[in-house]
């Protein structure tokens, strides 16, 4: 039947011309009136609706109307918050703010101790309210007239029998008795002298006794009769006395309502606890000062999590925030609506929480910026990334230059919260250019936890960009004079290893890490010594799947016995040997020695000569055997050779390190990479110090052997050659006679050409015994040419 009621009612408000659609009927008791959830039409907010039928109850339809009149009348934060009322032939309605029935919750006893205090205390001022101030009587004080608002507070309701005792022909003395289940509760002199004995007793007796019920109710869950009242059971033991004081049976002793919230609130009460000075301070928390503000910061600090957090998202957190954006609350308010926003849903968040965030982010207050800072971990999952991309992230920017250190510092440290939120784009362009800056600051706690930030955020940079922008901030952390900024810049460097090309690993981290292995800190050189085993084994590992070389073995002419046999005499490529490789080279890239080479008057043979020196260059200090017979002249200097070729392998090295250099030079940033490409140069300089000068390499003819070219030194092979034929045939030479000119050979040097001509000129001379023993002077000048 009340099934058909409500479906009736629902269908005749939707139908109808009424501000508000009705939902679902939230009140199962016997009542006389039903509770439905209901929305405003003209903004959709949310409300209740409190419905009587008048057509089904025409005999407390003056109660309806009793009720009707005094929720428009009486006005007070404890009291159910009237929106509009309507009453029409059939029915009443009372819209008021969305409220819930408290007995559903202490039907289900999910009321905490400190909860049951403040909303009881909040009961107890709205009653002692309505019997000093109004000079009222409620007369059906009990849970079914009690409702919890969104908020969490407690509501009085339930105004059917209210009336002022200033009134003779009030309605609480004709109709008090059709309330519904009044018998219960009602008090022990209205059951024996009705309700006219109100007058005969103090205005406030009634409804005390009635406070007394509730209190039972709360801490309990039920009330079933009389004799229940003034029982302790679950009541808490600081509210005893004044509690059965509320319950006795005499009137003229009976504790009123205001005399149990002034005992309540004495030094040490029962109504002295957090959540009650939190209630009673958030209303004036803009006009206090700072130490007051402080001291309720305090306060709610010390809040439990099983506080209604109803309460602290509809009441605390707006107050909070007018205090932070416009009443200087400072970090530690900030810190609390933080605390209070991370219970918010997320529609919640983004409409109360997100506007104000982004606002205080552009706050120039420092404190509130590493507030904001300290607590982003708590937010960032609610901000979109859009949002932090846009206005958040350029607004943090200006900590990375503040003149405050902490602000510096927070602002590093918020780095790694905001990294997941910010586009490619900003991380490797704006980001960087940011951490750049705070890698060379002032502060060395600063430059340690920039290093570390980057390690974190390695994953985060681009392809392009990390090798170079990791390798040079690690490196320079290396040698940073901080012992912590060295020992985490090699413990970035292990963590990242990942992030490096085994190329990279052995050209530029290793030689990175070698100087931090004597360093004076033994906690540098341990993990210097640790990060380097680990990119040792990288490389090693690496190293031992490549191949044995990449030079192409030398190609074999079918009938060339001579290159055969010289290769197996020299040596090629595949000797063991340690200096194998250079026999090889060398013999690869000149023709076949003919002749022999004769062994010096001490038994070694002739040394290979050197190439041509510089007249900048010193001298060498190691005496040559000098060829001092005038019948072997320049006539026997071989002709100038092709310069030597590089090996492939140098030639694909060169290729390479070019390539690099080139990408490099496109990397353009404040990490100091340019000054890394100088250190590169240099090392390429290094390695092309022992090469050949890189001339153009003339085409060899392909039918005569070109010889080696010994920058116009004497050619030693060819007096081999040209001794072997003076024995044999027991003359000399024929070529000895001519000048090194007339085979249009260039002269060695002017004072070459000098002598060359000076002993042309001469008359030919018998063969002399050519004196291999090393001469303390030079006396033809090939010094010069050495």
């Amino acid at each position: 039947m009340d099934f058909l009621k409500s479906a009736v009612a629902s269908a005749i408000a939707k139908g109808s011309s009424l501000p508000f659609s009705l939902g679902d009927r939230v009140d199962s008791s016997d009542a006389l009136w039903t509770l439905h959830n209901a929305t405003k039409r003209d903004d959709g907010s949310n409300c209740s609706v409190f419905t009587f039928d008048a057509n089904s109850n025409r005999s407390r339809l003056p109660l309806a109307k009793n009720a009707m009149r005094k929720f428009r009348t009486l006005r007070h934060p404890g009291v159910v918050k009237v929106l509009d009322t309507i009453e029409t032939e059939s029915h009443i309605y009372i819209v008021t703010e969305r409220v819930t029935p408290l007995s559903w919750n202490v039907k289900r006893k999910s009321i905490s101790e400190e909860t049951a205090k403040w909303g009881l205390y909040t009961i107890s001022s709205t009653l002692k309210f309505i019997n000093e101030d109004a000079a009222s009587v409620h007369g059906a004080v009990r849970v079914s007239s009690v409702y919890t608002s969104e908020s969490g507070e407690w509501k009085l309701g339930g105004f059917d029998i209210l009336s002022s005792m200033n009134d003779d022909e009030a309605i609480i003395y004709t109709y008090g008795s059709l309330v519904p289940d009044s018998a219960r509760y009602t008090p022990p002199e209205i059951s024996k002298g009705g309700w006219e004995a109100i007058k005969r007793n103090p205005l406030a007796a009634v409804d005390s006794y009635g406070l007394g019920i509730l209190i039972y109710e709360v801490f309990n869950g039920s009330f079933s009769g009389s004799d229940q009242v003034g029982k302790t059971t679950n009541v808490p033991p600081s509210m005893h006395q004044s509690y059965r004081r509320l319950c006795t049976a005499n009137p003229k002793i009976r504790l009123s309502a205001a005399n149990f919230v002034d005992q309540g609130k004495k030094i040490g009460g029962f109504f002295e606890t957090p959540l009650i000075r939190l209630s009673d301070d958030i209303e004036s928390l803009g006009l206090k000062n700072e130490a007051e503000r402080e001291e309720f910061i305090n306060e709610l600090d010390h809040l439990s999590e099983d506080f209604p957090e109803e309460f602290f998202k509809m009441k605390v957190l707006p107050e909070l925030l007018k205090s932070v954006e416009f009443g200087g609350g400072g970090p530690k308010v900030l810190t609390a609506v933080v605390k209070i926003g991370t219970k918010l849903t997320d529609d919640e968040f983004a409409s109360r929480l997100t506007p104000v965030i982004v606002r205080l982010f552009a706050n120039p207050d420092r404190a509130l910026r590493v507030s904001l800072l300290d607590n982003l971990p708590l937010m960032i999952d609610r901000l979109p990334q859009k949002l932090v991309t846009d206005k958040i992230f350029p607004q943090m920017t200006s900590g990375f230059t503040d003149a405050a250190p902490v602000v510096r510092e927070q602002t590093v440290k918020a780095v790694l919260t905001v990294i997941g939120k910010l586009s490619d784009r900003v991380i490797n362009g704006e980001l960087l250019r940011f951490l750049a800056r705070t890698a060379n600051d002032e502060q060395p706690g600063i430059r340690t936890n920039t290093t570390i930030c980057l390690g974190k955020i390695a994953k985060n940079l681009s392809q392009n960009t990390r090798t170079k922008v990791l390798i040079a901030a690690f490196s320079r952390s290396v040698r940073d004079p901080f012992v912590h900024a060295r020992n985490a810049g090699l413990l970035a460097f292990a963590a990242t290893i990942d992030s490096y090309s085994e190329d990279d690993c052995a050209g530029k981290v290793l030689p990175a890490l070698c100087p931090a292995l004597l360093d004076k800190e033994k906690l540098v050189r341990d993990q210097a010594n640790k990060t380097l085993d680990l990119f040792l084994q990288r490389v090693r590992k690496y190293s031992s799947t490549m191949a044995d070389t990449i030079i192409p073995p030398p190609s074999v002419n079918d009938g060339s016995a001579a290159n055969n046999t010289n290769a197996a005499r020299i040596g090629t490529s595949s000797d063991t040997s340690w200096a194998g490789w250079a026999i090889s080279s060398f013999t690869n890239k000149i023709t076949t020695a003919k002749g022999e080479i004769e062994p010096t008057s001490n038994g070694n043979t002739l040394a290979v000569p050197e190439p041509v020196r510089p007249s900048s260059v010193p001298q060498s200090t190691t005496k040559t055997p000098v060829v001092d017979s005038p019948q072997y002249t320049s006539s026997h200097l071989r002709t100038v050779a092709a310069p030597m070729v590089r090996a492939s392998s140098d030639n694909v090295t060169t290729q390479t390190t070019a390539a690099d250099d080139v990408d490099d030079g496109d990397y353009d940033d404040a990490w100091g990479a340019d000054a890394w490409d100088q250190e590169e140069g240099k090392a390429d300089e290094e390695e092309t110090f022992f090469d050949t000068t890189s001339s153009p390499t003339p085409t060899p003819a392909p039918a005569v052997a070109v010889p080696y070219d010994d920058g116009g030194e004497p050619d030693f092979a060819g007096w081999l050659a040209a001794q072997s034929k003076a024995k044999a045939s027991k003359a000399l030479p024929k070529g000895l006679n001519k000048s090194a000119t007339s085979k249009g050979l260039p002269a060695r040097s002017s004072a070459a050409s000098k002598t060359s001509t000076a002993r042309s000129s001469k008359p030919a001379a018998p063969a002399k015994v050519i004196n291999t023993k090393p001469k303390e002077a030079e006396e033809d000048g090939w010094g010069d040419a050495w």
